[in-house]
């Protein structure tokens, strides 16, 4: 009698605690939880199933505070929207039966079941259909952004209209010197123009030269570089390693030649709820822009020190 009364109480206690999560022996509740980091990297490269939520799919992080869901759509100024959150796109409610409901102002209610894979590591399960999340937790001055640029290299170099060459260093002469302005367009994260206009030429009036598809792709032991090839229609193929000086400007070091050549993005195209901010000139076709995972192919190379 005593142990069916020790297992009752046992079972008892078990379900009034069902919403909550034992964290190094401290018991927190599921709003403690996705409160407790002040930004959630959404880890798309990860999801897992066959459909989709769109805000979280156009997201790279997401942020629950005081019931309020902020987001990040954009990888430049990340940090700075919003005091690093990003901006107010909704709000949200935690249960005790550990689910989490949001309520986004485009894309309507969703409800989640609320997995704890770790101390920052949580995955959103869909209650309406089948698609997991995995989102990784860090506060504003821990925050990786390493990891999210050289993760979502090709979404970064989207968010300029154009990118214009304000440095060449080096090397050897070479076609590529003609080049002044990249584009890189969401189409399936694999084209992009080059124009030889004028340096200083208004981005809405460059006139797009050439067009092709490009590849990026991981070096084996370097998390900080991406070895990048435009594949031109015309049949010309140039190779880069690509590196990210900050969120305006990136260096591409050209592998024949040795010219180390440094882009600046003009043009930013600020994604409001998923869709292009009213002061943006950017081409309509950037506006339905989402976040989709990405597989890369990984090479070993010797990379030449500059």
């Amino acid at each position: 009698m005593k142990s069916l009364k020790l297992l009752l109480g046992i079972f008892i206690i078990i379900t009034t605690l069902s919403s909550c999560v034992n964290r190094n022996d401290t018991i927190v509740s599921l709003e403690e939880v996705v409160s407790g980091y002040d930004l959630w990297y959404v880890d798309i490269h990860r999801t897992t199933g066959n459909a989709e939520i769109p805000y979280l799919s156009n997201a790279f992080t997401v942020s629950f505070l005081n019931g309020r869901l902020y987001a990040n759509n954009n990888i430049v100024d990340v940090g700075k929207t919003g005091n690093g959150l990003g901006i107010n796109v909704g709000s949200y409610r935690t249960f005790d039966d550990g689910v989490i409901e949001t309520s986004h102002r485009r894309d309507g209610d969703y409800g989640f079941d609320v997995a704890i894979l770790s101390n920052n590591e949580i995955r959103l399960d869909d209650i309406g259909s089948n698609v997991s999340y995995f989102l990784i937790g860090y506060n504003r001055n821990d925050f990786d952004y390493d990891k999210l640029f050289y993760d979502n290299i090709e979404f970064f170099l989207q968010e300029y209209v154009a990118w214009e060459r304000i440095d060449a260093k080096n090397g050897s002469p070479n076609p590529f010197d003609e080049e002044h302005f990249l584009q890189f367009t969401p189409e399936n994260n694999t084209s992009f123009l080059s124009s030889h206009d004028n340096l200083g030429t208004n981005i809405n009036s460059i006139n797009w030269d050439f067009t092709g598809s490009y590849i990026v792709e991981d070096l084996t032991g370097f998390d900080d570089l991406k070895f990048l090839t435009l594949n031109y229609d015309g049949g010309d193929i140039e190779k880069f390693e690509l590196s990210v000086i900050n969120d305006g400007t990136i260096e591409l070091f050209h592998v024949d030649s040795e010219t180390v050549y440094v882009f600046s993005g003009r043009g930013f195209i600020q994604l409001l709820k998923g869709k292009k901010s009213s002061a943006s000139k950017a081409p309509v076709r950037n506006s339905n822009r989402k976040r989709t995972k990405i597989k890369r192919n990984k090479i070993t190379r010797k990379v030449v020190s500059r």
